[in-house]
């Protein structure tokens, strides 16, 4: 799949001044496709250690410059993490495409506890001083939203900001929508997450990450189509989960995109996890089935070649 840049559709909120740019961008975070793999970093917040330290999980992974080695040899639209990472980390991996996370908040805190909130660490303006002032190739932000949180007209007051800021600096925007929340029921019911990307559209974001819905504990296809319609154009990507087997994940990137039309994946714990020949590998599976149109047998042979 392949686009062009007349193929742009470039929101109203672009000044004519970034309107380039924005397409520029756009181009560059979607390779060319309209579609977006992403390779999700921002973790390190969200689980504390518990994604990158323990049995399973490559020895690699302790070291968060283990995510920028992955990103830096593998075919990614984009990889996602906070601001300090890539300032920290960004000046040795020149090549790498970017997405500053710009909220975040461990899991230590339970929703019996206290209704969710994420807070903004930096801002939109914080993110494009920092690529005007250096080589970093920063494509886009990412916000998320907790729907259903007693706080979620704060973080959408908050996203709805970041979208437009984004706009305003030709930058992509990217919100994750997560339901959660004392008065949500089903965190992933299908209903529920069409609801949260049509959310995602009001708030004019070019992409939405959310987690691929469930009916009675099983996934399907079909239970994302709602959301995918409900999106419009706005595009939906799905949160990539815990790791599973390379032929089932892959299925089901598949079954994302090419039953569902999906625009795209957010991947992490079923790249970064495995060391880094092997994480490069399942990226370029990945890939192969979001930019290039693979089919699962032929992800798979990118995977398991020696």
């Amino acid at each position: 799949m392949k686009i062009t840049k007349k193929d742009v559709l470039v929101p109203l909120d672009v000044p004519k001044a970034k309107k380039d740019q924005y397409v520029k961008n756009y181009m560059k975070i979607t390779k060319g496709t309209g579609r977006l793999m992403l390779f999700a970093g921002d973790q390190k917040i969200e689980h504390l250690n518990d994604d990158f330290f323990g049995n399973g999980i490559s020895k690699a992974d302790a070291d968060p410059e283990h995510l920028f080695q992955i990103a830096a040899r593998s075919n990614i639209g984009v990889f996602a993490a906070q601001f300090g990472l890539i300032s920290r980390y960004g000046p040795d991996y020149g090549n790498v495409p970017f997405l500053v996370k710009l909220n975040s908040k461990t899991n230590l805190v339970k929703t019996k506890q206290a209704e969710p909130f994420s807070n903004l660490l930096v801002e939109v303006r914080d993110v494009a001083e920092l690529k005007s002032g250096s080589d970093l190739n920063i494509l886009g932000v990412g916000y998320t939203i907790y729907l259903g949180s007693e706080f979620e007209e704060m973080m959408l007051e908050q996203a709805s900001r970041v979208v437009r800021e984004a706009h305003e600096n030709g930058l992509i925007a990217v919100i994750w929508i997560y339901p959660r929340g004392r008065a949500v029921k089903d965190e992933k019911d299908p209903h529920l997450i069409a609801g949260a990307t049509g959310v995602a559209a009001c708030l004019g974001a070019d992409f939405v990450k959310v987690s691929y819905p469930q009916k009675k504990g099983s996934s399907s296809p079909e239970y994302l189509k709602e959301a995918v319609l409900s999106a419009g154009r706005t595009k939906v990507i799905c949160a990539g989960g815990k790791s599973v087997g390379a032929k089932a994940f892959l299925k089901t990137v598949h079954d994302q995109v090419h039953v569902a039309g999906a625009g795209g994946n957010a991947t992490g714990r079923n790249i970064h996890q495995k060391g880094l020949k092997e994480a490069v590998k399942m990226c370029n599976a990945i890939s192969a089935i979001t930019l290039e149109d693979k089919t699962v047998a032929e992800a798979l042979k990118i995977y398991t070649k020696k």
